[in-house]
């Protein structure tokens, strides 16, 4: 079977990521959907004062670039209100905090490597 490396948003399923709060993520880039094994990149949709509590990710670096809504971003004793066209990084290992401020964030999400969390041990 020939792989696919195209991607409809539309069809893919959402899930509420452990850890956060009103957020549903969609798996966009990652080995289930196009075979990509070096990094991931997911959609998340996140609701007002909603979002990521304190978290790390072990041996995961992780990108949130801003396509709408503002967000409160924490991270390594830093603070900072970040939107549209603007990117925060979490290195490895480092305990952020992510809280959307306008009613509705949408974020793109880049891990490397893939986090891969499992949308069937999902919080709904």
């Amino acid at each position: 079977m020939a792989r696919n490396y195209f991607v409809n948003i539309a069809e893919l399923t959402g899930y509420s990521p452990a850890n956060h709060t009103e957020t549903v993520n969609k798996r966009v880039i990652g080995p289930e959907t196009v075979g990509a094994n070096q990094l991931e990149v997911v959609l998340g949709h996140v609701k007002k004062n909603a979002g990521a509590l304190p978290h790390a990710h072990p041996g995961i670096e992780q990108v949130c670039y801003m396509l709408e809504g503002r967000a409160r971003v924490e991270v390594g004793g830093q603070s900072r209100e970040i939107g549209p066209g603007e990117a925060c990084f979490f290195p490895a290992d480092e305990k952020h905090v992510f809280t959307a401020t306008s009613d509705e964030v949408k974020v793109l999400v880049i891990y490397a490597p893939p986090y891969g969390e499992n949308p069937k041990n999902a919080i709904v």
